[in-house]
């Protein structure tokens, strides 16, 4: 077999394996996981210290759920522009990110952070600690949990490995306006229609 083939073939294996739920990094420069059960002990144990902070985009945090008590600062914005590799819309770094999250928290607050799975939460993080941050920690299953790889299941293909919607946890699609961060362009528009 050939130098190019072999290369060729690992490639392929290679990003066939990147797409996969399985294949998510969940890996952070601070090394601090935690699963959504251990998080919400670890808020319920000391609420005042301890922050939970979710990632994802608005219409995931209003229309999927959220856990009431964490805060919506999104590290990332959908676009309108589709990812044949990702076969999703693609998405782009808020650019505000890190100054937002520094309005809410200090860089030695205890904050879990969470997204959909895990994925988004650790490129979350690692912009956070390259900020200064210090005690951040990945919800490792996120809001929705992982995949079922169960073709015999009627939820295969869905979401429904642990997760915090999976764990029994409580989350609401109540919105309170107070724990989220709205783009400025749109605080006029609403404040418009209050």
């Amino acid at each position: 077999m050939s130098k190019h083939v072999i290369v060729g073939l690992l490639v392929t294996v290679i990003a066939a394996f990147a797409m996969t739920a399985e294949a998510q990094n969940v890996e952070t420069k601070l090394g601090l996981y935690v699963t959504a059960k251990e998080a919400y002990d670890m808020w319920r144990a000391d609420p005042e210290e301890v922050k939970i902070l979710d990632i994802r985009t608005l219409a995931e945090y209003i229309f999927v759920g959220h856990p009431p008590m964490a805060y919506s600062i999104p590290a990332f914005f959908q676009t309108h522009r589709w990812d044949d590799q990702r076969n999703m819309f693609a998405m782009q770094p808020n650019p505000g990110f890190v100054a937002q999250v520094k309005k809410w928290a200090e860089a030695g607050d205890t904050i879990l952070v969470t997204c959909r799975s895990g994925e988004r939460a650790a490129m979350a993080i690692d912009v956070l600690a390259d900020a200064g941050f210090t005690n951040v920690y990945n919800i490792t299953d996120g809001m929705e949990g992982g995949v079922v790889k169960d073709p015999d299941s009627v939820f295969n293909g869905r979401r429904m490995k642990n997760g915090w919607q999976n764990s029994g946890l409580p989350w609401t699609y109540e919105i309170d306006l107070e724990r989220i961060w709205i783009r400025e362009e749109f605080k006029a528009a609403i404040e418009q229609v209050q």
